[in-house]
């Protein structure tokens, strides 16, 4: 199949991205998501202000460490299938989401006017549960749900779309050749369980390797979120050529599984510190590792811990 766009990440230098987006806005902030949406908060003056001052506080890590940064986009819950839950139709969703892309539009470019390269993510999220998927769609199915969404995110302009938490291999297929119709790159981030494996009892090597077959390898990069560095660390293989195709993760902070979480009432923030520390750790079995960002529970006090031990940012 045809290949999308290179993606314009540069190997000389780290990307900071954010962290846990829905989690601090719940248990920092004490704002309500229904269906874990944070994208309706782009309906207002107050909720805009408050998604734009969540990215701040990580653009000045970024601006500290010299790095580059990816701005995602708030909108992990902006396709079909939640929208409908929470009362948009296909208009309704292309309006949304080309509001967060001109939020952070503007943010991108005034970042590069400070000579801090930013790339604009379009985010996407899975079709079902993030956790336990209740459907599994085929290649095609996936390519055509997610299709809408990564059409409005090219024509508004992204540099790149991002699907995080991507339990299993057809949904990733889907989205890859989806983004290569529409003519822009796209990354892939899967999620795994505590013993390593995709919640679908996929390895994580046999995963990577299925999609970039499935794709004639034109996803831009693969990554890893929504798990603890524990729970996928021991899955690494060194100088293998699937490993090498993961240059992103964005961890949970905590150790806890994803069933634990989900029934969680608190918010579990483990240990800023420790984190930072692991991420050091997996840029040793990840030595193209070029993106780096929290996942639930996390903060900006993890990112800057990730940012202090990470060994390409410690060489800026």
């Amino acid at each position: 199949m045809t290949s999308a766009p290179r993606l314009p990440l540069l190997d000389d230098r780290p990307f900071l991205t954010d962290g846990g987006l829905e989690t601090d806005l719940i248990f920092l902030q004490g704002v309500d998501l229904p269906e874990f949406a944070a994208f309706p908060l782009l309906e207002t003056a107050d909720g805009t202000a408050r998604l734009r001052d969540y990215y701040e506080g990580y653009l000045a890590i970024a601006r500290e460490h010299d790095t580059g940064f990816v701005l995602e986009t708030p909108t992990w819950r902006a396709s079909s299938g939640w929208g409908e839950r929470l009362g948009y139709d296909a208009a309704g969703l292309d309006r949304v989401n080309r509001l967060a892309v001109a939020l952070l539009a503007g943010l991108r470019d005034r970042e590069a006017g400070r000579d801090l390269p930013a790339l604009l993510s379009g985010n996407i999220g899975p079709q079902a549960d993030a956790y336990a998927p209740d459907t599994m769609l085929t290649a095609e199915r996936a390519q055509a749900y997610h299709a809408p969404q990564i059409d409005t995110f090219a024509d508004a302009g992204v540099d790149l779309v991002t699907a995080l938490t991507i339990t299993y291999v057809e949904e990733a297929v889907g989205i890859v050749r989806a983004a290569v119709a529409a003519g822009v790159p796209a990354v892939v981030s899967f999620t795994v369980e505590t013993d390593g494996r995709l919640p679908s009892g996929r390895a994580l090597g046999e995963a990577v390797t299925a999609l970039d077959d499935a794709t004639d390898g034109a996803a831009a990069h693969l990554m890893v979120n929504c798990a603890h560095p524990s729970h996928f660390a021991g899955a690494l293989e060194p100088g293998a050529a699937w490993t090498g195709r993961i240059r992103g993760i964005r961890a949970n902070a905590s150790t806890r599984s994803h069933a634990e979480l989900d029934e969680a009432e608190t918010l579990d923030d483990g240990d800023p510190a420790d984190l930072g520390r692991r991420y050091g750790e997996l840029s040793l079995l990840l030595p193209r590792l070029a993106v780096a960002g929290g996942c639930c529970g996390t903060d900006t006090r993890h990112v800057e811990a990730i940012a202090r031990e990470w060994p390409a940012v410690a060489r800026l």
